[in-house]
């Protein structure tokens, strides 16, 4: 297998020499843990105190990992990402809220995008999360089991029919839907939701995705469980799957409440469940599609061996790669240049109200030593090879 992702010549063709240092700068801070913590206490308090630091932060941060401030906002990159063989994916990343006006602007939000997915070649999917369609209290209790009063039930039909309305469309468009996942705790009524969607608007192809995180160790079983239910009701499976995002907060939730921790007891678990689910999907392509969501090089290396070996063609519609914005040009821009099915997850919002995304994708970062060295290592190769 050719280590293509060490071209940084291909990987970062889109950058300016400026962008470039700027891309250089904001990893060597985000490899500053205390630097990170400071920075987001800071840029948490001059928010809420709506100080004018909002050009400041879209020259800096904003820029580097979101395309825009709206749809329209996000076309320049999206078509130039498209002329390298890079498709996006347009992500409001404006987090849950729980008013119904802002779950109902997210709703409309995914049914503009889904316009511009059948209109673009350039952008295959949308994308919204469970908890901007609903409160993340509701899908709690949902999940739970637990008895809704008579309020909670009209606000779940309100939840329904966002989904359905969004689903339906991508339907009868014929386009791909991907529906993230979030906390565990909240995750059964999201994936029940999901799958009654797949079950009604996935007969003839996967148009509807759930996510998958393979950081929790029962995600396998359910997958299993799910495509036995896929064979048996005759319908299609979409699966996004990824390592997962809320590692933190699951643990300390399980600790505080003495319930035995749904995460993985170790990366190297996480690692091999991950790519133990993109194996098996791979041998049940006849039903599932994937859509690998992952910055780890090796995992998409697998996933390369894997496509040779069963023969199947770089650009097969059922095989997709996924990385985010502002992170990992070398695994995307590589493997589009490869011919290979490959998304930019292309965050966008206003400023402020993306904010709580751009923090959270530091924090990551900061956490995932690794990641933050191998980007600072692969743009020092670029800034080398350009004699800046």
């Amino acid at each position: 297998m050719d280590r293509i992702f060490e071209n940084t010549a291909t990987a970062f063709a889109l950058k300016t020499d400026s962008e470039l240092e700027r891309a250089y700068f904001l990893f060597k801070l985000i490899a500053n843990e205390p630097l990170v913590k400071m920075g987001t206490a800071v840029t948490n308090f001059a928010i809420k105190a709506h100080l004018p630091v909002e050009g400041l932060i879209r020259a800096t941060v904003f820029d580097h990992f979101c395309g825009g401030i709206s749809e329209e906002d996000c076309m320049p990159i999206v078509d130039k990402m498209w002329e390298k063989g890079v498709c996006s994916v347009l992500d409001y990343s404006v987090e849950g809220k729980d008013e119904e006006d802002p779950l109902d602007n997210a709703l409309a939000k995914v049914l503009k995008v889904l316009d511009f997915v059948k209109e673009k070649d350039a952008i295959p999917f949308a994308v919204f999360k469970p908890t901007g369609f609903g409160r993340f209290a509701l899908f709690q209790k949902m999940s739970e089991g637990k008895s809704l009063t008579k309020t909670e039930k009209e606000e779940w039909e309100r939840v329904v029919g966002r989904y359905e309305t969004v689903c339906k469309k991508a339907h009868d468009l014929e386009v791909s839907l991907l529906i993230d996942a979030e906390e565990s705790w909240m995750q059964d009524a999201a994936d029940s939701l999901a799958e009654d969607m797949m079950r009604r608007f996935n007969k003839e192809k996967p148009f509807i995705f759930n996510t998958l995180q393979m950081y929790r160790w029962d995600r396998m079983d359910y997958l299993k469980e799910l495509q036995k239910r896929a064979e048996k009701d005759n319908f299609k499976i979409g699966v996004k799957v990824v390592r997962g995002a809320y590692m933190e907060k699951e643990n300390e939730r399980a600790e505080n409440l003495g319930y035995p921790s749904p995460i993985c007891a170790s990366k190297k678990e996480t690692d091999l469940n991950f790519d133990i689910a993109v194996s098996y999907m791979m041998e049940h392509l006849d039903t599932i599609s994937i859509f690998a969501g992952t910055h780890n090089e090796e995992s998409n290396y697998k996933l390369l061996e894997l496509i040779q070996k069963k023969g199947v063609a770089n650009s097969d519609t059922r095989i997709w790669f996924g990385q985010l914005f502002g992170m990992s040009d070398h695994i995307t821009f590589n493997l589009g240049n490869s011919g290979y099915n490959v998304a930019k997850y292309l965050p966008f919002g206003p400023v402020r109200d993306v904010m709580p995304y751009l923090i959270r994708r530091a924090e990551e970062n900061t956490s995932v030593i690794g990641q933050t060295n191998r980007e600072l290592e692969l743009l020092k190769k670029e800034r080398k090879r350009r004699k800046i």
